[in-house]
């Protein structure tokens, strides 16, 4: 949504909300984009940081299975010659 500086004074708290709805909000100032409206991220707290190693920690014992690594390049050559394909 692109929204000239001279109208967006008036609507400045709808347009925050739709900002941080996800909405992409633009001002524009004679017809050139100035401004892109975007919500600020909330800054991790050590908690949440936590929270997140451990949940990729959990997750690493589980891997998918599939070739094992001694086996896991040989569809980069010929069965037969041994050459790369």
């Amino acid at each position: 949504m692109d929204v000239p500086v001279s109208e967006a004074k008036g609507q400045l708290t709808d347009l925050v909300r739709r900002a941080e709805a996800g909405e992409d909000v633009v001002l524009t100032r004679h017809g050139q984009p100035a401004v892109r409206l975007v919500p600020v991220r909330p800054k991790a707290t050590p908690e949440r940081r936590w929270a997140v190693m451990e949940a990729v920690r959990s997750r690493a014992g589980a891997a998918l299975p599939g070739a094992d690594a001694a086996h896991s390049q040989d569809f980069l050559y010929d069965p037969d010659t041994g050459m790369p394909a």
